[in-house]
């Protein structure tokens, strides 16, 4: 017999009654029911319960092991009677009658419990990350995260891609974020880079002539933490085509995401008719770059029907240039109580309120009620409740102002009115290209850079960056899937005259282009076909796939919300010699 286990504890079912056999794994629970002894031994598979009484010589040494002690069990399969059976495990039938016990490794007192998914504080699941690992829900969402990268090889394979690994050390670029730096010992006072994205060695792969290449590749970004987005390192699925469009890459992704939420999911409905959004609609009717479509709440603008109104604070606001008043409809909204609540949440997220209008039965007829309706009268708030489709008991909230200063709460407000009012869609997944975005974007000083992938190509050519830099088009994309950017992608610039162009306009001068991008900029000058492609953040994937509301689930070892690991203690102070040996040394914090 092998030297610790003839099956898994997921494997002995009724089949293997009277067999001899040899387990080997955690103590999960242990009961003693006076004389005898019930043990659930798990290991990576599965759950058998092990029994045990004072005729056994196994008895005295069992009576001594504790939760989460490793344990060699040898015995023999026993069926359960029938009103035992569990028929929640798959080993609910038998039970394992212990007559030897071997302790492999003993445990401590545990600083935090496995069994059971009781909440323990983050600091103490990160610092015992491998206690927190056994855990059920957390060895569930590994594994998913296992087999959907599988799935995705495999798809991606399917559809005649070829993976290629690109360097891990390599070059500073511009790509949105920071970088975390790398000294070189051989090279005192340069500098190399952890890669944000494979995003240059894709392109140069595209203009060696490999046509589909795709990898799941480690990046590394150096930002704050979100609950949707990892601090430090990230896996995503990374692709490049060469002699493509938008529409071809969008056709060559949809069938691999789709399949694999298909797949993943298999009680949720997952839409196929992925729709294409652009970039300022999105803006102006969800308030995101990244809508949540399930639910159905569409704002409008809502401006001519307060444009020299009784009501003095919107008039005055659009009399100012760029202003606009937008409306978020709320149907079945329409009592006071749920508009004081609404109205206090925008205070809550900085902003001094929304104002509101509800109709609502009357003696001669519907009837508009709200702050709102009695300064501006009967005809504009009939004339706004036809505009967006309301009726009896339903709402509208109002917010005016630039739209950069009133967009993202307007969109948070519109996902607290469909979740409260029940009109977001449950147990689906609904996605929407994202397309058009802006080349560039200004700072208040009306400084020009980049608002997206820089690498990106500005719809219309050299022609377009001719005018005026906030007006041009990147073909850039993102995918949008219940709230989260899943992908972004876009066509490439690959032509050398344009790219110099481009970098132009955002403050970068040749001679900068060519030092940060020369390997890229000389390979262009050698033949580059057109090519575009796209990266799917794998992690946040797993974590729509898993039902999680924090990234941090699916990830086998991340860092906590200040960017540190918990359990190697990093990041950590350099030795003397170390930073000697790199010419470096650190200046105290003032």
């Amino acid at each position: 017999m092998h030297a610790y286990r003839s099956h898994t504890c997921a494997e002995l079912t009724a089949a293997a009654t009277g067999q001899d056999v040899r387990l080997s794994g955690w103590v999960h629970r242990v009961r003693d029911h006076g004389g005898v002894l019930f043990i659930d031994l798990r290991d990576h598979y599965g759950i058998t319960q092990v029994i045990c009484d004072s005729d056994s010589a196994a008895f005295a040494d069992l009576e001594k092991v504790r939760a989460e002690w490793v344990i060699r069990i040898d015995g023999s399969v026993k069926a359960r009677d029938a009103s035992l059976v569990n028929p929640k495990l798959p080993t609910g039938e038998i039970e394992v009658y212990a007559r030897g016990v071997t302790v492999l490794g003993a445990a401590d007192e545990l600083p935090m419990p496995v069994f059971g998914e009781v909440d323990y504080p983050e600091e103490t699941r990160l610092t015992y990350r491998f206690l927190d690992l056994r855990r059920e829900k957390l060895h569930r969402n590994m594994m998913m995260r296992s087999n959907v990268v599988r799935s995705i090889r495999n798809r991606m394979w399917e559809q005649g891609f070829n993976e290629f690994q690109t360097p891990i050390i390599t070059a500073s670029s511009p790509e949105g974020a920071r970088d975390f730096l790398v000294p070189s010992r051989l090279h005192p006072g340069k500098f190399y880079a952890l890669p944000q994205a494979p995003q240059q060695f894709k392109q140069l792969i595209m203009v060696a002539g490999f046509d589909r290449y795709f990898q799941i590749a480690p990046c590394f970004r150096d930002e704050d933490p979100r609950a949707d987005r990892s601090p430090t390192d990230f896996y995503q699925l990374d692709i490049e085509m060469s002699f493509v469009e938008q529409d071809d890459v969008f056709a060559a992704v949809q069938p691999v995401i789709q399949g694999l939420f298909e797949e993943f999911a298999p009680t949720k409905k997952v839409y196929a008719d992925w729709q294409r959004i652009a970039y300022n609609d999105a803006l102006a009717w969800y308030g995101s770059d990244k809508p949540d479509l399930r639910n159905p709440i569409k704002m409008q603008v809502v401006s001519e029907h307060f444009a020299g109104s009784g009501f003095a604070i919107f008039a005055k606001l659009l009399e100012q240039e760029g202003t606009e008043i937008r409306a978020i409809p709320a149907p079945t909204g329409g009592s006071r109580k749920f508009c004081d609540r609404m109205n206090a949440y925008a205070q809550s997220q900085g902003l001094p309120g929304m104002g509101y209008i509800f109709w609502r039965a009357g003696d001669a007829g519907l009837e508009a009620a709200g702050p709102l309706a009695k300064n501006i009268g009967p005809e504009r708030t009939e004339a706004i409740r036809q505009q967006l489709g309301l009726g009896e008991g339903d709402a509208a909230f109002f917010l005016g102002g630039k739209p950069s200063a009133f967009e993202a709460v307007a969109g948070r407000a519109r996902n607290v009115i469909g979740e409260e009012l029940g009109l977001t869609e449950k147990d689906c997944f609904k996605f929407a290209w994202i397309v058009d975005f802006p080349m560039y974007e200004a700072d208040d000083e009306g400084k020009i850079d980049f608002s997206h992938n820089p690498f990106s190509m500005p719809q219309g050519g050299m022609e377009a960056l001719m005018g005026d830099p906030l007006k041009v088009h990147a073909y850039q994309y993102d995918l949008a899937c219940n709230g989260y950017e899943l992908i972004s992608g876009g066509i490439r610039n690959h032509k050398p005259e344009i790219m110099f162009k481009a970098f132009e306009l955002a403050g970068y001068p040749n001679s900068e282009v060519e030092k940060r991008f020369g390997g890229m900029v000389k390979a262009f000058k050698y033949g580059a076909p057109p090519h575009g492609g796209c990266a799917a953040g794998i992690d946040r994937i797993v974590m729509l796939l898993a039902d999680e509301p924090n990234i941090r689930e699916v990830i086998m070892f991340p860092m906590n919300q200040r960017a540190e690991d918990m359990l190697m203690n990093a990041p950590s102070e350099a030795t003397n010699e170390q930073l000697r040996e790199l010419h470096l040394r650190v200046i105290p914090k003032e």
